[in-house]
């Protein structure tokens, strides 16, 4: 059988790896326009096609995923004038990798249902660098025949691949694993502020904190830019903390789940929006509660 022709819409530093790796198994692909050209000039070099609309990739393609930065975005991008929508066909299959609010999924996935249009929620976690080297883990939602059409795209890109079940269920486990990850975040910046403020040699406190009950993944891509301003394992905006937090503390709401972990890991991503570093990378983070507290580890970029 052919390959299906897959659409991509959204093409950014997780995208960008996504999208490559599937070309590079030889599907067809489509891609839609972004404001950084760099990485779609990249992909159409690769082999890809440029679609001029959302309704334009919609026509070019058999299965159209989508990396969006919100829900909001996502919502546009399908149901908004223009959008996929008034497009696609029945029997096509819109699958969404952006971290969303499950319950936007759930609607935008009854409005396709309607058309004959299934959807799979397949979220992925880890970071550009494992993009672009096809190790990222993507945890999958949908009707059971969907996910197993989209399953073999999905894994150019991932090193595991976790099915969770109904719609909606992929990006209700993100939501819980960046529960995790961002709280955590805070945690080891906020340790990594009190060390330098301390004096504590951070090449020792980071040995230490790796070598005992304090090792944490989010430790070994936080600190290197602590140590020698290299950002480059953790290219997450701070804007996004406060973004996954709230669409987390809104569906912990709906089911009575604790959340002052959450709460309190947003107010700081909250406070960073605030004073205008919103855009800045999570490993800044450390200096940005430094500086707070009359503290110094280097100078943002």
């Amino acid at each position: 059988m052919d390959e299906p022709r897959i659409g991509w819409i959204g093409v950014g530093l997780m995208g960008h790896g996504a999208a490559k790796n599937i070309l590079a198994r030889g599907y067809p692909l489509a891609i839609l326009g972004h404001r950084n050209r760099q990485p779609v000039d990249d992909l159409v070099r690769r082999g890809a096609t440029e679609a001029a609309s959302p309704a334009a990739l919609a026509a070019a393609a058999d299965i159209v995923f989508l990396c969006l930065p919100s829900s909001a975005v996502v919502e546009a991008v399908v149901l908004g004038a223009g959008g996929l929508l008034g497009a696609l066909r029945p029997g096509q299959i819109v699958v969404d990798t952006s971290t969303a609010d499950p319950d936007s999924t759930m609607r935008v996935g009854v409005r396709l249902a309607e058309r004959g249009i299934a959807m799979v929620d397949a979220p992925f976690n880890r970071t550009p660098k494992e993009a672009e080297e096809a190790k990222l883990n993507s945890m999958v939602g949908g009707d059971p025949a969907a996910v197993e059409r989209v399953r073999p795209v999905i894994a150019c890109y991932s090193e595991r691949v976790f099915t969770l079940g109904r719609l909606g269920d992929g990006h209700r486990v993100k939501l819980l694993n960046n529960l995790l990850s961002l709280s955590n975040t805070v945690l080891v910046a906020e340790a990594i502020a009190a060390a330098a403020r301390l004096g504590i040699d951070l090449r020792t406190f980071y040995d230490i904190a790796a070598s005992g009950g304090g090792n944490s993944r989010t430790l070994h891509v936080m600190m290197p830019w602590a140590l020698a301003g290299d950002g480059s394992l953790f290219q997450a905006a701070l804007w996004l903390g406060d973004k996954d937090l709230g669409a987390y503390l809104k569906m912990a709401a709906g089911i009575g789940a604790p959340t002052v972990m959450a709460r309190a890991a947003q107010s700081v991503y909250q406070q960073m929006r605030k004073d205008g570093h919103g855009e800045r990378h999570m490993p800044c983070l450390s200096e940005l509660i430094a500086a707070r507290y009359g503290g110094h580890i280097r100078d943002l970029p």
